[in-house]
């Protein structure tokens, strides 16, 4: 899966788009080391596929990357940071 990352300014998205349908986590970067994820919308026609998980797996990734860490404000976010504890060197609680 493509994931594409877009930010403009303090906000940002990862979205990956299947079959025409497109997911997306959303993010505001609170200060150079620390990004607030506050939402994850996966259309009804591509639940089921691993897109909510695939852009979870990919804001850790570029938070490691990145050297920043991640407030999961999102439902979703947070759900999968507590059943991944392999993920909290960047998540911030």
């Amino acid at each position: 899966m493509d994931i594409i990352e877009e930010e403009n300014g303090t906000r940002g998205r990862y979205s990956i788009t299947v079959e025409g349908h497109t997911g997306e986590m959303t993010y505001s970067r609170s200060s150079p080391s620390l990004i607030i994820i506050d939402h994850t919308l996966v259309p009804d026609a591509l639940r089921g596929k691993g897109i909510a998980q695939a852009l979870a797996l990919h804001a850790v990734e570029a938070a490691r990357t990145g050297g920043w860490k991640i407030i999961p404000l999102c439902p979703f976010m947070r759900a999968q940071a507590e059943r991944h504890p392999d993920w909290h060197d960047v998540i911030q609680t």
